[in-house]
């Protein structure tokens, strides 16, 4: 029998948004905060000690036989702390975390809080219910750059966007412990306020359920709530550590929930959350449907009557990655150092995953444009390269952001240049823009190896701890296949991958004109230091040799490259070249 976990993750995966978590105390007591109910009991004690009284074995029955009522949370508060200011401070004791608690990690969002959270920020959950008063849920979605809707009074309700337009979304069913109108004893537990239950009964009605700390005993309105709903459009799945109670069982067998036993709360959705991600990374396009759109491009390149179709191909694909990616733009940060070297890769297959489809189209597109075609490809690089992670966060994260676009930048480019279609790589490196310092700069001054990966992450990544220009020898490697159609040598291969890299750095420093030394900086890659001990097979030799026998019908120059001068040209690789002696490799 499949485990009721992996067909829970399956359903998430396959349903995204479509399933809400209901969260009890059971996950905030892990995290060492107490329910409403043990706030009360240990103000009653505190009470008792002062007014020198004995209230065990039983507060509760001391407090009403010395003041006549039970101890009502909200009148207990209202007794003890006069003003909202000393009421808060006073609550802030159970549920905020002293420096020790920090230090214990007790107080503060647990592992089943964050595992949520990055549920919640790659959007397969969107709604969360909560009898909880505290504010973990809130603050570990905080700390993935989501800021969540939250509902804890009757007024928050009704003036809440529907669920459908509101992107995440708390609930919290009992209120919240900075207000003292919160849902405490058993009378006020009993039931709720009619827009509540509206609400209640069109979660229940439309969404799956994940229930988790929540026992089905004292809330009445909740699990009233849950017994009106009849319809199941997906299913509901339950936590259990024990056996379920009586009530609860009933619930399971109302809704016919799935009981995924012997997990806690941490361990439950860590693991969920993984199978996801798996799920995910398992369902990037498979190598033959990156050969069927390239099969499919090339027919309708040399066909005029399909130009529609490549449009809608080429823009359909495009903007599925655009949807993609700005959906991951909120990514969950890294919690240690020991931890980037993994997030580093997972996100690397991730972004390399969503992009094979149009890596294989650009290069072909590139390889075999026309003209008419050119706007095509640079349309789809402006529309990528315009996306990018928040600008909050580990700089190496909003930095990789950007690693898409480059693949997409570096497989269109180098197919150009296996054509020797100048003009096409002139347009692809002047006309898509690029944000860098609030300005639109031309994406040959914006986008290139060292922007996306500084050398000290790049060596993070597997076999490159050595290499002096680590993610420009990782492309190497990843785009040698989408580009073997049309450099099937590899010494061709090498060949383009290095002109492009060059070209790159070359039109880079002539734009920036960034001297140093009499020299230009450009951005550099693993021409760097290939054939640099055979000279002529070294890029900037190879350049300059050309540039001096070819003069004025040098290709790139024909093509509008540095403005069709050859003075300009010469004096710009002279410049580069300089700075490529600088690091000792020219």
């Amino acid at each position: 029998m499949i485990d009721p976990l992996v067909s829970l993750a399956f359903a998430i995966y396959s349903n995204k948004g479509a399933y809400a978590v209901l969260l009890g105390s059971g996950i905030s007591r892990a995290s060492g905060v107490p329910t409403g109910w043990e706030v009360v009991l240990d103000l009653v004690r505190k009470v008792a000690k002062l007014e020198g009284g004995v209230c065990e074995p039983d507060p509760v029955e001391w407090f009403k036989k010395k003041h006549g009522v039970g101890p009502d949370y909200s009148k207990l508060l209202d007794g003890i702390a006069k003003t909202p200011a000393e009421r808060q401070q006073l609550l802030r004791g159970y549920f905020e975390p002293t420096d020790e608690e920090r230090s214990q990690n007790l107080k503060l969002p647990s592992v089943a809080h964050k595992a949520i959270a990055r549920l919640v920020a790659d959007g397969y959950l969107r709604v969360i219910i909560t009898t909880n008063f505290d504010r973990l849920m809130e603050k570990a979605l905080e700390e993935v750059g989501i800021a969540p809707t939250v509902i804890s009074s009757t007024d928050q309700l009704v003036g809440a966007l529907p669920l459908a337009h509101s992107g995440a979304t708390i609930v919290k069913l009992h209120g919240d412990y900075l207000d003292t109108r919160i849902r405490n004893t058993e009378q006020e537990l009993a039931a709720y306020d009619k827009t509540l239950d509206t609400l209640l009964d069109r979660i229940f009605d439309e969404y799956g359920l994940i229930v988790s700390g929540w026992s089905g005993d004292w809330d009445i309105a909740l699990r009233s709530a849950m017994e009106r709903c009849s319809s199941r459009r997906f299913s509901t799945y339950w936590t259990a550590r024990s056996p379920l109670s009586e009530k609860a069982q009933k619930l399971t067998e109302l809704r016919r929930a799935e009981v995924v036993k012997n997990r806690d709360a941490n361990q439950f959705f860590v693991e969920l959350a993984e199978k996801v991600s798996a799920l995910s990374d398992l369902s990037a396009p498979h190598p033959l449907s990156a050969k069927m759109a390239v099969a499919t491009t090339k027919r309708y390149l040399v066909d005029p009557a399909s130009r529609i179709r490549l449009h809608d191909l080429v823009h359909g694909e495009t903007e599925r990655l655009a949807a993609a990616l700005i959906e991951q733009a909120s990514m969950r940060q890294v919690e240690t150092p020991k931890d980037h070297p993994k997030e580093l890769l997972s996100r690397l297959l991730k972004y390399e995953g969503q992009t094979e489809i149009l890596v294989a189209i650009l290069a072909a597109g590139c390889f075999w444009v026309e003209p008419q075609h050119a706007k095509l490809w640079i349309g789809t690089l402006r529309r990528i390269a315009a996306i990018q992670n928040r600008s909050d966060g580990l700089v190496y994260l909003i930095n990789l952001s950007r690693y898409p676009a480059l693949l997409l930048f570096f497989s269109a480019g180098i197919g150009a240049v296996a054509a020797g279609n100048y003009h096409t790589l002139a347009d692809l490196f002047m006309q898509p823009k690029i944000q860098q310092a609030g300005k639109d700069v031309p994406l040959v001054s914006g986008l290139y190896p060292m922007a996306v990966m500084e050398d000290e992450v790049g060596h993070m990544l597997p076999g490159m701890k050595q290499r002096r220009t680590p993610l420009s020898d990782y492309l190497y490697g990843k785009l040698r296949e989408p580009l073997r159609e049309y450099l099937p040598s590899d010494e061709d291969y090498q060949s383009a991958f290095d002109r492009f890299e060059y070209l790159l750095g070359l039109v880079h420093a002539d734009i920036a004109k960034n001297e140093f030394n009499n020299a230009w900086w450009g951005p550099v890659g693993c021409f760097l230091w290939r054939g640099r001990s055979f000279g002529e097979s070294h890029m900037p030799s190879v350049i300059a040799k050309e540039l001096k026998e070819s003069g004025a019908n040098w290709p790139p120059l024909k093509a509008g490259f540095f403005g069709g001068s050859l003075e300009q040209a010469t004096a710009a690789a002279t410049k580069f070249n300089a700075h490529i002696g600088r690091l000792g490799y020219y």
